[in-house]
């Protein structure tokens, strides 16, 4: 009896976390040596926070004003917490589409969700947005 309450109170749980998932859109600005923000359509700026992969994607330059979406919780008023980088959770919207962030060594076929070297080859991988219906 005490599993079966114990089982249901997980259920809760995680049907509680996937409920309080949000998503913001807008446009990514980053700053140097500061949290980078999104600028919504109505010109609110939310503060964005996360993970370390989480703020290397956050901070590429090669997104530098891209209109971003991030699925996360808001944490307070204007500030959001943008879910772990395993969740794969960061979208390129670009000519009516959502792309998936992802990241690609052309030489070692190994695709990451966040920038930097190859694990392989030590290459510097390649942006790569991809749509999330084909992976």
């Amino acid at each position: 009896m005490v599993l079966a309450a114990g089982a249901s109170l997980v259920r809760a749980l995680a049907a509680t976390s996937q409920a309080a998932k949000e998503s913001v859109k807008g446009k990514l600005v980053q700053h140097t040596n500061a949290p980078a923000v999104i600028r919504t359509d109505d010109g609110q700026e939310i503060m964005l926070s996360g993970d370390e992969d989480t703020q290397k994607v956050l901070h590429d330059p090669r997104l530098a004003d891209v209109t971003l979406e991030a699925i996360g919780h808001f944490t307070a008023p204007g500030q959001f917490a943008v879910e772990p980088i395993f969740e794969k959770n960061m979208f390129v919207l670009k000519n009516g589409k959502r792309l998936r962030i992802t990241y690609w060594c052309d030489v070692c076929s190994i695709r990451t969700y966040a920038p930097g070297t190859c694990v392989c080859c030590q290459k510097w991988t390649d942006l790569d947005l991809r749509d999330p219906n084909q992976e």
